[in-house]
């Protein structure tokens, strides 16, 4: 409790002091990397992909017995598991960051903790720390390293949730317990801290305790003196950095300045051999667009087999999104949030300065042309992404005595089509600007 204590004193001494407050540059200077990178790979991997079953929620929700859930430790080989293999693969689609689940609600850490008797190393026929690897090769391609680590854990005998029928105790009224939990979090988070040192923290669990129980502001006290730059997500109860909303694309943009969109291949995290529910690249392309038009990044799911293989049909999709990342590279990194959607039937970026619109058509113009509405600039040309053609275009109804800008018309022919979303440049004379009038009556001609 001591050791809690000083660590929360010490995180506000430090705001008080400014040895790891973060003022406004701070924090603009750490999510410059997160802002631009747009693409990650997320990995759930654990026991549960040995039968195949929902990680952890599987117990929790009464669907099986604890016992025979933990039982699937028994098979956690990692007997094909490459971990360069996997990080070629990461970087082959184009993804700047990937995240790694070091331990899920369940418990099994990925790691040789020292917190815990309940890790991979120790637990399972695989006998060896298995994150380790995986985080050097992703040191040596140069991406950037997120860890996944869950708060709760269901299995910690000092953790007062077990299943959803089922506590330990209440945390008031045996605040001791629930104390060695917290040191148990700190102690397992310095690990992954000291160990690793990495980009990137991906919290979850956060919703069954207060930010005061976790011991919030401590906890990020004691990460940002390892890496006063960690990025940390927004599951630790107010303390991170940016939204993570999950599965369904946000209808509008989200509040938070920076966000991500994590989203699953098929219906499932980790490996389930029944669901074959799998998504098209078209349409993981389509939502990946989505999400940067409105200023986000994607943060795309992988399960590996308990045996460390990545099933076909995931190393097809992030294939697929390498061919279509290196084409379209300048219209992806470094992009902010587009246009108002109401100019474009499409999706769309702007380039830093917002001299270059990009149009994304994740469809075949029926005529060979697609409008743009409101645009006051005059353009300068227009070319294909990852192509180079130039395109054809013309502003029709501007009338020489009204402010209200024309229609932009351009021609897009099949021959420059994508097989899954084409992307086009149109280059501004100056930094966008829209009109949002409602149009004028003529009144002299």
């Amino acid at each position: 409790m001591r050791k809690i204590a000083l660590f929360a004193l010490y995180a506000c001494l430090s705001l008080l002091s400014g040895t790891y407050a973060q003022t406004e540059a701070d924090t603009l200077r750490r999510m410059k990397w997160f802002e631009e990178a747009k693409l990650g790979i997320f990995i759930h991997w654990g026991i549960y992909a040995v039968d195949g079953i929902s990680e952890s929620w599987s117990f929790y929700n009464n669907y099986l017995p604890y016992e025979q859930y933990m039982a699937q430790c028994k098979g956690f080989t990692a007997s094909r598991y490459n971990p360069q293999e996997w990080v070629r693969l990461i970087k082959e689609s184009g993804a700047r960051y990937t995240v790694i689940t070091t331990k899920h609600h369940d418990g099994v850490a990925l790691w040789d903790t020292r917190a815990s008797e309940l890790s991979v190393p120790q637990c399972t026929p695989a006998k060896r720390d298995v994150l380790t690897p995986f985080c050097q090769e992703v040191r040596r391609a140069g991406l950037k390293l997120g860890l996944y680590y869950s708060l709760l854990d269901w299995s910690h005998n000092d953790y007062p949730n077990w299943t959803r029928t089922l506590t330990r105790y209440a945390i008031k009224d045996d605040s001791t317990r629930w104390q060695r939990f917290v040191d148990f979090n700190f102690k397992q988070l310095t690990e992954l801290s000291s160990r690793y040192n990495p980009d990137l923290y991906w919290f979850d669990g956060d919703w069954e305790q207060t930010a005061a129980d976790w011991h919030a502001a401590a906890l990020v006290g004691r990460l940002r003196s390892f890496n006063p730059d960690v990025v940390l997500n927004s599951r630790i109860q107010g303390y991170g950095d940016y939204g993570t909303p999950e599965q369904g694309v946000p209808t509008s943009r989200p509040h938070d300045k920076w966000w991500e969109l994590c989203m699953t291949m098929n219906d499932s995290w980790g490996y389930q051999p029944h669901d074959t529910n799998f998504k098209t690249a078209h349409m993981l392309l389509r939502t990946f667009v989505d999400c940067l038009s409105m200023g986000g990044n994607m943060l795309l799911d992988i399960g590996p087999r308990a045996d460390g293989s990545i099933p076909e049909e995931e190393v097809n999709i992030l294939k697929e999104f390498g061919r279509w990342t290196t084409k379209h590279a300048e219209a992806i990194y470094g992009t902010q949030a587009g246009i108002p959607a109401q100019y474009f039937q499409g999706y769309t970026t702007l380039s830093p300065d917002k001299t270059t619109l990009y149009l994304y058509l994740p469809y075949r113009p029926v005529d060979q042309t697609i409008e743009i509405k409101g645009l006051i600039n005059k353009v300068n040309r227009v070319w294909v992404v990852g192509n180079g053609t130039m395109l054809p275009y013309k502003v029709y109804n501007k009338n020489y005595w009204s402010e209200v800008p024309g229609n932009l018309y351009i021609t897009v022919p099949d021959s420059v089509l994508d097989q899954q979303i084409t992307v086009l440049a149109v280059l501004l004379d100056s930094p966008i600007k829209l009109y949002a009038g409602a149009g004028k009556v003529i009144t002299s001609n």
